[in-house]
């Protein structure tokens, strides 16, 4: 597989070219993987940190992607909500990344690879009355 900045002739047409860059494939990438149940956030190590804190949404964060011209592999790193069946999330996840790929940009989605690189425990809010008990004890 090719990794560039734009994929190579993808599609030839009678007036021209279609190329697809792979930051596409990315954004494509990154939302169907948090539309899937279970997903808490996707997982963009240093770089995607840096881009929140300068206050711009990156889309892709958490995706990796290799384009050839008519296949794609994908890679996905994802914090998963405590509770939910890991495989059954990562299961999900690769059938709608495929399914979006394929379906927007007729590339062929060789491979999926789901990382978890941790679990996001949902804090329960106190009620203003258990706040109270605890200061009065």
């Amino acid at each position: 597989m090719i990794m560039s900045t734009i994929a190579a002739d993808y599609e030839r047409t009678d007036i021209g070219s279609i190329q697809i860059a792979p930051e596409v494939i990315e954004v494509i990438a990154g939302l169907a993987t948090v539309e899937v149940q279970g997903v808490a956030g996707m997982s963009g190590g240093f770089v995607g940190g840096i881009a929140e804190l300068l206050g711009r949404k990156n889309l892709s964060k958490g995706v990796k992607v290799e384009v050839g011209q008519r296949e794609a592999a994908v890679d996905v790193s994802i914090i998963v909500e405590f509770g939910n069946r890991i495989p059954d999330v990562a299961s999900d996840i690769q059938r709608s990344v495929k399914r979006s790929i394929e379906s927007m940009t007729g590339l062929h989605v060789v491979e999926v690879n789901v990382h978890i690189h941790d679990v996001h425990f949902k804090t329960v809010e106190k009620t203003d009355e258990e706040d109270a008990y605890q200061r009065v004890k």
